[in-house]
């Protein structure tokens, strides 16, 4: 496996003391969150016919090593296709499901046992040429899956396919309990012995969420876009069920958002569907705030809301930086702990990703929108325009008719938003007293 996906100790001194130090206290938290949870992780198999199988493994055994419980569960569908095209057997699929008859089940199985033993082969080599090398990774596989058959819809008799019934959970906790990486095969097996074909991410979904997973996460071999064909970070139940319309019925990305969405509507607090193609895609998703992949929640994790005592230290750490170039005034914690109820904050996934003030002047009907500020991480996404939108509507809302805004860095930024130049004889009479002459702040004021 390749060495240059962890920061070994040569590593760490060539790289800059603070960015090692930083990369280590950016991590540690979702480290200490994610310790002794659980995880589904499945993949597409196209993932492993393309070489990215070791990979894979590796990050996945790093989890492990982290303190991570993880079930596994490999797709195996142009593995199955290979089979079949040897035994020059027809591949028919309705409505996403592979229609299975005896010649293709013995395809599928062919293809499921060699996919299996591949993957404990790749985990049997552990995390070679770290300092965990020679550690014991171990894989558990079994008949944990009881399945029953599709059956005959719309005339059509799916035979060998199958849907999940039950999954056991006290063997797959037992197995975790203990250590165990769990590895599952796309197949599920009935009371009376006969073998079924299931569709990976439904199993996924089912495991996830019978098991009481913390989090499901999908490998797909296609990117969740927008219709721009910009990649999505995140979308709430009802979104990820819209776009799953568009999508062709046999598309593994449509069946994945399905899944994604079941487990979630059944408990699993989160799901994700990262991208296949990219290396590390995996760790990317889970230790970056802003991640690789998509998200797809309950609820939107995205929240505008007037600021609280909790929000302090997350305005303080966004605007440091703004007060230390000059682009803000100063205020202190003690003033900005004073001024807290003027403050709105745009808050994503627990984190403080803007912030605006909205200072009243009530006899003049206006308002000031102050310590206007985006986290630069995330600038050019849109916030900005939400924060603002929020701005205006809590003006509306407390009676204002004017907004405006004193800036000496971002003034294209307030004129192509609909603010126009102004002077200091045009602000409230009150603010006209303390306007600072040395900074020189441009004026712009907008109707509301």
């Amino acid at each position: 496996m390749p060495t240059s996906k962890l920061i070994t100790e040569n590593d760490a001194v060539e790289l800059h003391p603070k960015q090692f130090v930083q990369w280590l206290r950016d991590v540690a938290p979702y480290v200490h969150t994610f310790h002794n949870k659980t995880f589904v992780i499945a993949c597409a198999g196209e993932l492993i016919e393309n070489g990215g199988l070791e990979d894979l493994v590796f990050d996945i055994s790093l989890l492990k090593a982290m303190g991570m419980r993880i079930v596994f569960i490999p797709g195996a569908r142009p593995q199955i296709e290979a089979q079949l095209a040897l035994r020059q057997i027809p591949s028919e699929f309705v409505n996403g499901i592979r229609v299975t008859n005896a010649a293709t089940l013995e395809a599928v199985k062919e293809a499921c046992g060699a996919l299996r033993l591949s993957v404990e082969a790749a985990f049997s080599q552990g995390l070679p040429n770290t300092p965990m090398a020679g550690s014991s990774i171990h894989v558990v596989s079994g008949n944990f899956i009881t399945a029953k058959p599709v059956g005959v819809l719309d005339g059509v008799d799916y035979q060998h396919a199958g849907v999940v019934r039950k999954v056991n959970r006290e063997a797959i906790e037992t197995q975790l309990n203990a250590g165990q990486i769990v590895l599952l095969s796309p197949l599920g097996f009935s009371p009376t012995g006969e073998v079924f074909n299931l569709l990976t991410p439904d199993l996924a979904s089912a495991v996830a969420s019978q098991i009481h997973a913390d989090k499901l996460i999908i490998l797909s071999h296609e990117d969740v876009l927008d219709e721009h064909g910009e990649p999505i970070q995140a979308l709430d139940i009802r979104q990820a069920e819209t776009l799953e319309t568009h999508l062709p019925v046999e598309n593994f990305l449509r069946q994945s958002l399905s899944a994604a969405c079941d487990a979630v509507n059944a408990g699993v607090p989160r799901a994700h569907i990262v991208p296949a193609k990219l290396d590390g895609g995996v760790l990317l998703e889970l230790f970056q705030h802003d991640g690789v992949g998509c998200m797809i929640t309950q609820n939107s994790l995205e929240s505008l809301r007037e600021a609280t005592a909790e929000d302090l230290g997350g305005i303080l750490q966004l605007i440091a930086p703004l007060e230390q170039d000059g682009t803000l005034v100063p205020r202190g914690r003690e003033k900005l702990e004073a001024e807290l109820p003027f403050f709105s904050v745009l808050e994503y996934d627990g984190i403080i990703l803007g912030c605006a003030a909205l200072y009243p002047f009530k006899e003049d009907h206006m308002g000031e929108m102050a310590c206007f500020s985006i986290d630069p991480s995330m600038q050019g996404m849109g916030l900005g325009e939400r924060m603002m939108a929020h701005i205006e509507n809590r003006a509306r809302r407390e009676g204002m008719k004017e907004l405006f805004v004193l800036t000496t860095r971002t003034a294209h930024w307030f004129i192509k938003r609909g603010f126009m130049p102004a002077t200091v004889n045009d602000l409230p009479d009150n603010r006209q007293k303390i306007y600072n002459w040395q900074r020189k702040s441009q004026i712009f004021i907008k109707k509301l």
